[in-house]
């Protein structure tokens, strides 16, 4: 595996009508998910939408900011940003 990683900023928008990458917004990407924001269901489905995307394991994203904000910043191994920005709006 690759030695790179990246930070990517996330604009979660929990209780969505379904699960979608939905695409830039200013710096950040606009993920909305199902499940509600209560006791880190938003978090972790955020997680794995990224994680199914990118085509890794959830254990490669680790959340390091915004646990209970809709502004989220998630650490990704294995991918430099210029790659994982290619595949989550590919």
């Amino acid at each position: 595996m690759s030695a790179a990683s990246c930070r990517l900023k996330i604009k979660a928008v929990p209780g969505a009508s379904r699960s979608e990458i939905v695409g830039r917004l200013g710096e950040a990407l606009k993920v909305r998910v199902v499940a509600p924001p209560e006791g880190g269901k938003a978090n972790r489905e955020v997680q794995a939408l990224l994680a199914a995307r990118l085509g890794i394991a959830e254990g490669q994203l680790t959340l390091v900011s915004g646990q209970s904000s809709p502004a989220k910043v998630f650490e990704v191994r294995g991918f430099t940003a210029v790659q994982a920005w290619a595949r989550l709006l590919a």
